[in-house]
């Protein structure tokens, strides 16, 4: 059995370790710190595949330009093949927890859960737009100038639905940390 004074430093352990985790999401650094990682890499990794390879294959071709296709051809594949499997399961799935944190979030007012909310759902956003292209790149089965033209629209909706997100997300971060300043005087 814990006596008093281990279980006094139980519980001083415990509160320290929830100040410095902070379930407060929106006045949370890590938090941000998370959301900028989140769109910086949806943004690079166009269709599995790093920005950086796509420009190197743009400006050397030749042997770039074949890594390039073939990476896009096994990446698309691997989407397109997972979508037919578990497509609908999958699309079911992630619109039961979105529902059930919009709920949480919007109705019961849980910061964590609106967070989370405002994290996932562009990102299930960018997962289709994925899916969208890959099929298009199967369809049209794409190379040189129609690949990069492609890789690049695709990159650029990612990009325009990430700082649509972060706008979002920051706006509504400010609202809450406001919100919590008036009802904290």
């Amino acid at each position: 059995m814990m006596g008093k004074k281990q279980k006094a430093a139980a519980l001083n352990l415990t509160q320290t370790l929830f100040e410095i985790i902070d379930m407060r999401s929106f006045s949370n650094l890590w938090f941000w710190i998370g959301l900028a990682v989140v769109w910086s890499s949806a943004s690079h990794w166009v269709l599995g595949v790093p920005n950086d390879i796509i420009q190197r294959a743009r400006r050397y071709g030749a042997e770039a330009e074949s890594d390039l296709e073939d990476l896009v051809r096994i990446n698309c594949n691997r989407l397109v093949h997972f979508s037919n499997i578990l497509g609908l399961w999958l699309f079911g799935f992630v619109c039961f927890v979105l529902t059930g944190l919009g709920i949480m979030g919007f109705y019961y007012w849980v910061e964590f859960a609106q967070a989370v909310f405002l994290l996932a759902f562009p990102t299930a956003l960018v997962g289709m737009l994925n899916v969208s292209t890959a099929r298009l790149y199967q369809m049209e089965q794409s190379t040189g100038d129609a690949l990069y033209k492609l890789l690049n629209r695709h990159r650029m909706y990612t990009q325009f639905i990430g700082m649509i997100a972060i706008l979002v997300t920051a706006l509504w971060g400010m609202f809450w940390n406001m919100r919590d300043l008036i009802l904290l005087q």
